[in-house]
């Protein structure tokens, strides 16, 4: 199978049922099959064929749904890029990737006149996308992901969160990003239920987005749910009414953050982990308890480890290499599991616990410091809003960790609750004040930009 077979259960099967909310329109699945078709078409008098590449510079819009949708159906591998990079990031991916295009808001195709879909032999192991990593150690690398990449993670989704056709569906993250087009487009075209997409979450009018569609499906990232916590009591309960499941990912979730949002919303937030290489591999459970701080248990058909400290993956969803890269292929596995990079502890009763990344591990006079259980510590105090630890350089213990703190707190009195509570190495050296923290546009805390400036 490929892709548009389980498309079709939808753009051709029920393709009349409403499917997309988009700038105050709602579209049909025939619509979005005939718009997609005539992308389609575009793109083929462009001289596009099966294995090229086009690369996609969009904020969230309709025309990006048409351009994914018609290279699917191409067998064009849709190459998407996070619209806040400049020229030296662009450059990098155009110089690897090698696309016939590159799509703006300016040079949008025109779509033809011809409704049929483009005739093109599809296989399963057929690339659907290349997704290129965050490059927080590196120039990213380009992510290969075929159609049945996408498809084992969509049906994954769609069977364990129980997304159905009725469900109401707000998508406010990038699509460039794999939680937004791995995720959400996917488990919406499989399950056939209706979205509203947003161009970017705004957190100034997300409560009346949220109070208009009334969803019964949010996937969000942390930053947004920290937002969403200045919600009036009232407009929260009336959201939480119509709500079936929210979902978080991309970023650790404080539980502090869990335990509020859950007293002013009435829902549990569902956290699970997944990365660009991997798609989603573990999840809390949709019946079953959501426990704070933890990303649950591996998806169906996902095999996870813990070794050294570091949790491996085997899924149906792994990547199928780095583009042009095979060094860098091979060197991400070892015995046939793939390295995340990230630190996790399993419990007894199988739940994994996230530890940060092996990268921020930081080692002090022989002892292991685990970055994550610092700022948990500190974002329980009332006076900070954000934190993030980091480790710097030390002459005598090798490294120091540092904190960097949003909000008001005073940096003595921090000092003081740290010693009581924490082990003295793990007391944080510094705590440096900032208005905020260098983050992706998903949320995740760069904190390479950190270490520079500690």
């Amino acid at each position: 199978m490929n892709l548009l077979h389980l498309f079709d259960l939808f753009l051709v099967g029920r393709a009349e049922r409403p499917a997309l909310e988009w700038a105050g329109e709602t579209y049909t699945f025939a619509d979005v099959e005939r718009r997609s078709n005539r992308v389609a078409r575009a793109l083929q008098a462009r001289g596009f064929a099966k294995g090229d590449r086009l690369c996609v510079h969009l904020a969230n819009r309709i025309e990006l749904v048409d351009l994914y949708l018609a290279c699917v159906k191409l067998g064009v591998i849709f190459v998407p890029v996070n619209i806040l990079y400049r020229e030296r990031e662009l450059a990098h991916i155009t110089g690897d990737a090698e696309p016939r295009e590159f799509i703006t808001e300016t040079n949008l195709p025109e779509p033809a006149d011809d409704d049929t879909r483009p005739d093109v032999r599809l296989d399963g192991d057929d690339p659907a996308a290349i997704i290129y990593t965050s490059g927080t150690t590196g120039a990213s690398k380009g992510a290969v992901l075929t159609h049945n990449n996408f498809l084992a993670n969509a049906v994954n989704l769609v069977a364990a969160w129980q997304i159905a056709e009725g469900d109401r569906f707000l998508l406010p993250l990038p699509l460039f990003h794999i939680h937004a087009l791995g995720n959400g487009l996917h488990s919406w075209l499989l399950s056939g239920c209706r979205m509203r997409l947003l161009e970017r979450f705004d957190y100034r009018t997300a409560t009346q987005e949220l109070l208009d569609f009334q969803p019964t499906l949010f996937f969000g990232v942390p930053t947004v749910y920290v937002r969403l916590l200045d919600t009036a009591p009232d407009a929260a309960r009336e959201i939480g009414k119509n709500m079936r499941l929210f979902v978080s990912g991309s970023a650790p979730l404080p539980p502090q953050v869990l335990e509020q949002f859950r007293a002013l919303f009435g829902h549990t937030i569902l956290e699970r982990y997944g990365m660009t290489e991997t798609f989603m591999t573990l999840s809390n459970p949709y019946v079953g308890e959501r426990r704070p701080g933890t990303v649950g248990f591996p998806l169906p058909g996902v095999s996870a480890r813990v070794d050294g400290g570091e949790l491996f993956i085997k899924s149906p969803t792994l990547f199928a290499g780095y583009w042009r890269k095979p060094d860098a292929t091979a060197a991400a596995f070892t015995d046939g599991w793939f390295r995340t990079g990230d630190l996790a502890e399993r419990a007894d009763d199988g739940y994994i616990t996230l530890r940060g990344r092996k990268s921020d591990l930081i080692i002090s006079g022989g002892f292991n410091i685990y970055p994550r259980e610092i700022e948990e510590f500190l974002l329980e105090q009332p006076e900070v809003d954000e934190a993030a630890v980091v480790g710097v350089p030390d002459a005598v213990r090798g490294e120091l960790p540092v904190a960097f703190i949003v909000g008001d707190a005073d940096e003595g009195e921090l000092a003081r609750r740290c010693r009581e509570q924490l082990a003295s190495f793990k007391v944080p050296r510094r705590f440096i004040r900032v208005e905020s923290l260098p983050r992706t546009p998903l949320g995740k805390i760069q904190k390479h930009l950190l270490r520079e400036k500690a």
